[in-house]
């Protein structure tokens, strides 16, 4: 059989084909996870599989075949029917069918709240708020709901026993606190202000004070109270919240105002002060008086405005009414000191150590010490000396001025008074400024009477001066002013002026090497002139002294010859007693030879020397002479032998 033309076998298979490529368009194969989703010419048709679905190729207009969506154990999707509006929410583990005309909008995961986690979700069709408390697995929200916190779920606040937290509905706008031990859930409309906080635990000595911002009322809880914790609407009055208490000792008081009615109270130890509601310290704590023998305490009523002074001898408080003005120690006055003491009238009284009942005593209330001001410095330039207690001893004050002699030369005078308080009530009365009265009126005198005389005649006359500036006092002034002057003398002075002082130092140290020189050659003068009577009188003692050796010389010449006659007399007379046949020269050559002896005996005790001379002795040289010594060694042993001999 001859083969077909190869068009002809394409024309076939194209023949063929065409029926089957219209059949398979026309079948669907839908699986279990599938579904086929179509338009016909009315409407939309869903069909879920397993299934074949033959289609009409004339009335379908369009065709899908999809997956359907697979929900797990914790999930979830919300379904929105885009013809109708209407949403649903389907829930896992399964498949999601949908329906015609759904669309799947939202996929997420169920959620699973542990016990200390909540949610607030909110209807957005409805506007209501529902709160999902732990323990909850596997929620799911409805169709409109969305989460009303930001990020879902919330964690409850774990308040311990000590703690505590404010929370606001917004709704109503009411707070309310919520205090451990426990777990706190937001409502609704829950909102926490500022977080949890610690409630205070007092002491013993500690208080709190709360103030309700919405009726004004104050609350005062003092310790020991265990945790405190403020009202909805109280907060703390106080800064920093808890106050201690002032502890009061045995010897301590406090003053408190009550700052609604102005109500003063004191509050004395020994105890703990607690503030009310309204009250508040005065200045602290204070130390009371001891009211002794040299302590008084000068009060004053504020009610009355009076003042007292109290003396009685114990611990001092004051009244509520009361406040302590001034605490005034005993006065005491010494023998020769006085005081003056000024009443509420402007009366003086005059108070004297000398007298018993006056030397110790408290100041009167409404009285004053009088201060005396005085003048100070040599020159008395400053007034700011103040005496209250003035010494009537005589005491020294120094002074210093500037005065011109008449020969115009100005001098600096320096020189002490001698002086005492005589009258004390003539003092106060007459001046304010005592010791700068007399100065300036011993000024005055000074210039007046310095004025009179020349330097040379000053120099000679200081003193004089001196005594008459405060003897003849013709206008009485330091008596009328009750004050004694005893001496004032003028202790150094010295020219104002530079030069004037150098030519005086010149005119001083000429005049005082004149006086130098002139007591030196008086003094030179007297010891010649001493020297002269000295020798004088040595000669006369002298003369004396010989004429009186020259006596005592014969006296003693005499004395010796005698014993020395006595001694010969005796001598010659025993040997004639005892050798009547020795004749008289060999007596007397006896006589010779024993005082020969005595004289050696003498030598020989002292370091004299005794020279004999030829004839007194009986000499003879021998010379030895050998052959080895030469001539000078002869000589010189004969010369020692002579010396020896």
């Amino acid at each position: 059989m001859d083969e077909l033309p190869e068009y002809l076998v394409s024309v076939c298979v194209v023949v063929i084909l065409l029926p089957v490529i219209f059949f398979m368009g026309c079948v669907k194969f839908v699986s279990k996870d599938e579904q086929l989703e179509f338009e016909n010419l009315t409407e939309r048709m869903m069909i879920t599989g397993p299934k074949v679905v033959y289609m009409n190729p004339f009335t379908t207009r369009k065709s899908t075949v999809h997956k359907a969506l697979s929900l797990g154990p914790m999930q979830y999707c919300t379904v929105k029917n885009i013809l109708s509006g209407e949403r649903r929410v389907e829930v896992g583990p399964k498949l999601v069918a949908l329906k015609p005309y759904d669309k799947i909008k939202d996929k997420g995961e169920a959620i699973s709240l542990k016990a200390n986690e909540f949610l607030r979700l909110i209807d957005a069709q409805t506007g209501k708020i529902r709160v999902i408390r732990g323990e909850v697995g596997g929620f799911v929200p409805k169709p409109h709901e969305k989460f009303l916190d930001v990020g879902g779920k919330l964690e409850a606040m774990n308040l311990k026993m000590n703690e505590y937290i404010k929370i606001q509905n917004k709704n109503t706008g009411e707070v309310r606190i919520e205090r451990g031990e426990k777990l706190v859930f937001l409502g609704c409309f829950d909102e926490m202000i500022e977080g949890k906080k610690k409630a205070l635990s007092l002491k013993a000595n500690e208080f709190v004070r709360f103030i309700d911002n919405q009726t004004g009322k104050i609350r005062v809880v003092c310790g020991e109270s265990g945790c405190v914790v403020p009202g909805p609407d109280e907060d703390y009055l106080d800064e920093g919240g808890s106050i201690q208490a002032m502890n009061l000792k045995a010897w301590e008081y406090v003053k408190i105002q009550d700052t609604n009615t102005g109500e003063v109270r004191t509050e004395t130890g020994e105890k703990l002060v607690f503030l009310g509601p309204f009250e508040e310290y005065i200045e602290g704590k204070r130390e009371a008086i001891e009211v002794d023998e040299e302590t008084a305490v000068l009060v004053r009523n504020k009610r009355s405005g009076q003042q007292r002074l109290v003396t009685q001898k114990a611990i001092f408080f004051p009244t509520n009414d009361e406040e302590i003005l001034e605490v005034r120690p005993l006065i005491k006055l010494a023998d020769y000191e006085a005081c003056i003491v000024r009443d509420k009238t402007g009366k003086d009284a005059f108070f004297f150590g000398a007298n018993e009942e006056q030397r110790s005593f408290f100041l009167p209330p409404y009285s004053e010490l009088v201060q005396m001001v005085w003048s100070r410095g040599r020159r008395r330039e400053r007034r700011d000396l103040v005496i209250t207690k003035l010494d009537l001893r005589p005491m020294y004050m120094s002074f210093e001025f500037n005065c011109r002699t008449n020969d115009n030369v100005e001098l600096v005078l320096e020189g002490s008074f001698f002086w005492e308080v005589a009258d004390l009530q003539s003092m106060i009365k007459f001046t304010s400024d005592t010791t700068g009265d007399i100065c300036n009126h011993a000024r005055s005198r000074f210039i007046e009477l310095v004025s009179k005389v020349t330097l040379q005649q000053f120099m000679t006359r200081f003193n004089v001066i001196a005594k008459d500036v405060h003897e003849t006092d013709a206008s009485n002034f330091y008596s009328q002013r009750g004050v004694k002057i005893h001496s004032l003398e003028v202790t150094g002075y010295k020219c104002a002026q530079r030069s004037t002082a150098d030519i005086l130092e010149q005119i001083i140290q000429e005049t005082t090497n004149r006086m130098n020189k002139l007591q030196q050659q008086e003094s030179e003068n007297e010891v010649q002139l001493q020297e002269i009577r000295g020798d004088i009188e040595e000669e006369k003692a002298r003369s004396e002294l010989i004429q009186i050796k020259t006596l005592n010389s014969n006296a003693k010449s005499r004395m010796e010859g005698l014993a020395e006659a006595e001694k010969v007399k005796s001598f010659l007379e025993e040997l004639s007693t005892s050798f009547p046949d020795m004749d008289t020269n060999t007596k007397i050559s006896l006589w010779n030879t024993l005082r020969k002896e005595d004289a050696l005996h003498a030598i020989s005790k002292g370091n004299a020397s005794l020279y004999f001379t030829p004839n007194d002795v009986s000499l003879s040289i021998e010379n030895h002479a050998h052959e080895h010594v030469d001539k000078t060694q002869k000589k010189s042993w004969v010369d020692d032998s002579v010396s020896e001999d």
